[in-house]
């Protein structure tokens, strides 16, 4: 890349201490260029704060702030609950909303004409790859500059050190300076003492959990709450018809008060290694087990089980940064069509951490109670199993007889 080329620069900008000091960076080392700062709104609440004053007074030219949240839920959460996909367990906060947040990324770099979109990504992370994909897709021919990937930085340590050198403002210290990502569907952390799998998370420290609790500090008591749901999309809580974006913050405020939704997982990266994090996201395990629980419900078995398989395959896609992949489309057009008949009520009861089933109702019940029942019924003649064992057990009877015949019989 030709450095004296670049004289605007859109970049990926949080605020926090990757990108805060790759605005002084970026003019450092490229003819102190134009720097552009963009935050994609997807939900991190208070990390917007102060900003706009922060972005300038580190160099940027101007700062946008996108409000991305209705998009983020509609066209990225929803789709992917739907699709029932986790990543080892994980459930992809931070891997849906990158694509989305590179997509906006492009379109204020073409309209402000910038040479290059800059983000703050380490070369060890999935990130680098889910933005760098979706730029791809949208401009093809767009210059990227990594800083994490060219400077002589090599810890988050140096990365205070280069902040203070430059009076770069700081929310974190060396104590609390943890790797996050916020947004609505999700807080991770990472680094630390994480980074020692044998240390057990702080969960009990006060201002280490921002959307939930411990468990062990949740209430004593249990709380119902009800979810509606209309092809698979969530339209009420507790009764109150609600859009599924305020469906989730009321999940995320219930769901964080009762301990829901922490997950400590050792996944395997896309770069080849293990990482150990910790995940907050307790409107999202809410969504899930509803989800589910009424596809038991709605969904015929065949259907069922090739979507359990498929919902693998999208998981990893959407961890992996194909979002913008024809397969991708193609897999959640599939996941669409289930949906039709997802429709119905899930009743919940949180308690200490734990999601438990309470009751579920759909008009679109496959489930017959008097199909099912051990009591007497009319409508099941149980001697018709006689024929379909037998021939259903067809294939295993004649591999006995040959097996018998050539005295391989166990």
């Amino acid at each position: 890349m030709d450095k004296k080329s670049i004289k605007k620069v859109v970049l990926a900008y949080s605020g926090g201490l990757d990108t805060s000091i790759i605005i002084p960076w970026l003019k450092e080392n490229y003819n102190n260029c134009e720097v552009i700062a963009v935050s994609g709104n997807v939900g991190q609440a208070d990390e917007l704060e102060g900003l706009q004053e922060k972005a300038i007074k580190t160099g940027a030219s101007k700062l946008y702030v996108e409000d991305l949240t209705e998009e983020f839920v509609e066209d990225y959460i929803i789709p992917t609950v739907q699709a029932g996909a986790k990543y080892e367990k994980y459930l992809l906060g931070t891997s849906f909303a990158r694509p989305l947040i590179a997509k906006r990324l492009v379109e204020i770099a073409k309209a402000e004409g910038a040479d290059a979109i800059a983000h703050g990504c380490t070369g060890k992370g999935n990130d680098q790859v889910r933005f760098e994909l979706a730029i791809k897709h949208f401009a093809p021919d767009m210059k990227i500059i990594a800083p994490w990937r060219k400077w002589n930085i090599k810890s988050r340590e140096e990365e205070i050190e280069y902040a203070e050198a430059h009076n770069v403002p700081l929310r974190i210290t060396r104590e609390t300076n943890y790797s996050k990502d916020k947004n609505l569907w999700h807080l991770s952390h990472e680094g630390l003492d994480l980074e020692d799998a044998g240390n057990e998370p702080a969960y009990e420290k006060p201002g280490f959990l921002e959307m939930s609790v411990s468990p062990l500090d949740a209430p004593d008591k249990p709380e119902y709450i009800t979810l509606g749901f209309e092809c698979g999309k969530p339209v009420s809580f507790n009764g109150e018809k609600m859009s599924a974006k305020q469906i989730i913050l009321k999940l995320n405020e219930v769901g964080g008060k009762n301990g829901i939704g922490l997950l400590d997982i050792i996944e395997n990266r896309l770069v080849g290694m293990k990482c150990r994090g910790v995940y907050e996201t307790p409107g999202g395990e809410i969504l899930y087990a509803a989800h589910e629980y009424l596809e038991t419900l709605t969904l015929d078995k065949l259907t069922m089980h090739k979507k359990q398989e498929l919902a693998i395959s999208f998981a990893e896609l959407v961890y992996n940064g194909l979002w913008f992949s024809p397969l991708r489309e193609a897999m959640s057009a599939f996941f669409t069509a289930t949906q039709k008949n997802v429709t119905g009520t899930v009743k919940l009861k949180l308690y200490k951490g734990n999601i438990i089933k309470a009751g579920v109702w759909s008009d679109n019940a496959l489930y017959s109670e008097e199909l099912a029942t051990f009591g007497e019924d009319n409508v099941y003649d149980q001697t018709d199993a006689t024929g379909f064992i037998n021939l259903f057990g067809l294939p295993t009877v004649v591999q006995a007889k040959v097996n018998a015949k050539q005295g391989l019989t166990e």
